[in-house]
């Protein structure tokens, strides 16, 4: 019997993926965001999606959306948002912004969990937040769990993954379990100085993209996202990977029925000619001076992939890097491959939900790196599925804030994206400001 995973904070889940590749059955994911659960449910068939905030969730509700029972949960992971940070003479926990974090260590203690993972921003572990981690620590141990310490911050590009990005990562098990030891970097960072010995390179930007068709060929990318070609080039052994095409592509997961013939998650971008003349002169590896984006090494790693922010905070579209051999930013597809993310893997159709939901993800590569493990730590041998799993459908992928609160008959939070004349005035200020930038993003 596989091991139970339990997603706490799921987004469309990069932690949900690697845990499963590793070997885990993921029987819930806990998603306040109706899009982001929309997208978990189209890629994840077989786990109960809760639409809910985990403040008040408990694990009773928990157990009986999965249909678990009383079985043991083998892991809870995630990361809850960490907003307030501890001031002289204060606790970090008494600042009502972190309730997420206790909400997150008391699931795990009213699950029982054997193990957990929490997960965060690498700027946890320096200067006055450092006190905030000693106070999950003990928060932790207050409810019978031992932390693996000291705490490490881990760095995607060393596990497989064309891409500098790094995150805090704490192991914890309940106090008489097995702790997880911290995994051993499997990877060089790609065009970085310093490699460490005895490791391979890992992926560049090229083995990441070369294979995929130019999304501007496709005229039909200007109003969908997914298009039907054979014109993939010969792939990378990563790209490979990514497109199933090899024996291990699966790892320890469930097999997806798709149809590797489509592009998907590739709606274009619209540039200038000013524009795409600036991203044509841009160095690789250097930041476009007005834009301010940068563009790919093609033997390098990205920059760290960011979500921007929701509807509630403005909807601000986080930056898309430039191609390193085309003229304008990537695709949402292409930061999926820069994120370790397989093809079959499907987003929300339109970019800015889309990059979101990336952004905010753990590279799946580094979350299988962790959740192996923990399997080693439970004493569990991984087994592969003999079932194969079919994907949602593509209707789950259209839907907005709205559609996709109505589905799960949730509230939707609140949005200024979602509301017709909040839309049209923050597209009027995104079009001022992308044309004083000399770039304009249409759709």
């Amino acid at each position: 019997m596989r091991p139970i995973g339990i997603d706490l904070f799921a987004g469309a889940g990069g932690l949900s993926l690697g845990f499963e590749q590793a070997g885990f059955d993921i029987a819930a994911a806990v998603e306040i965001d109706p899009v982001h659960c929309a997208a978990h449910k189209f890629n994840f068939p077989k786990t109960a999606i809760i639409p809910i905030s985990v403040e008040g969730l408990s694990a009773k509700q928990i157990r009986e959306a999965a249909g678990i029972g009383d079985s043991p949960v083998d892991c809870v992971f995630g990361g809850a948002p960490c907003q307030g940070f501890s001031l002289i003479g204060h606790r970090a926990f008494d600042d009502p912004r972190n309730k997420l974090v206790l909400d997150f260590v008391r699931i795990v203690s009213d699950l029982k969990a054997r193990t957990f993972v929490f997960e965060n921003v690498k700027g946890l572990t320096v200067g006055k937040h450092k006190a905030f981690l000693k106070e999950l620590v003990a928060a932790f141990d207050a409810v019978g769990y031992d932390v693996r310490m000291p705490w490490k911050v881990l760095n995607a590009g060393y596990f497989g993954t064309p891409q500098f990005r790094e995150r805090l990562i704490l192991f914890g098990c309940r106090k008489g379990e097995a702790l997880p030891e911290y995994p051993n970097p499997l990877t060089n960072l790609s065009g970085r100085k310093q490699p460490i010995a005895g490791l391979f390179d890992g992926p560049n930007c090229m083995d990441a993209l070369g294979d995929l068709p130019n999304a501007d060929r496709f005229q039909t990318l200007v109003d969908s996202d997914v298009v039907k070609t054979m014109n993939f080039a010969k792939p990378s052994a990563y790209a490979a990977g990514l497109r199933c095409l090899t024996n291990s592509a699966w790892h320890f997961g469930y097999v997806r029925e798709w149809d590797p013939s489509f592009l998907t998650s590739s709606a274009r971008t619209g540039h200038t000619e000013i524009s795409r003349r600036r991203f044509a002169e841009t160095e690789p590896g250097s930041v476009e001076p007005i834009s301010r984006f940068f563009k790919l090494p093609k033997d390098g790693v990205s920059n760290t992939l960011r979500a921007g922010t929701d509807g509630a905070r403005g909807a601000f579209t986080s930056p898309r890097p430039i191609h390193y051999r085309y003229d304008r930013c990537v695709t949402v597809r292409e930061m999926a491959r820069l994120h370790g993310f397989p093809d079959w893997f499907r987003f929300n159709v339109t970019k800015w939900h889309g990059a979101r939901q990336i952004g905010n993800a753990v590279p799946p590569p580094l979350a299988r790196a962790i959740a192996e493990e923990v399997m080693k730590a439970l004493g569990v041998q991984p087994t592969r599925p003999e079932q194969t799993l079919s994907l949602g459908e593509d209707a789950l992928l259209s839907l907005g804030l709205s559609g996709a609160a109505e589905y799960f008959g949730v509230k939707a939070p609140p949005s200024r994206r979602d509301q017709k004349s909040g839309v049209k005035k923050r597209k009027q200020i995104d079009i001022e400001r992308e044309r004083l930038a000399g770039q304009v993003a249409y759709g």
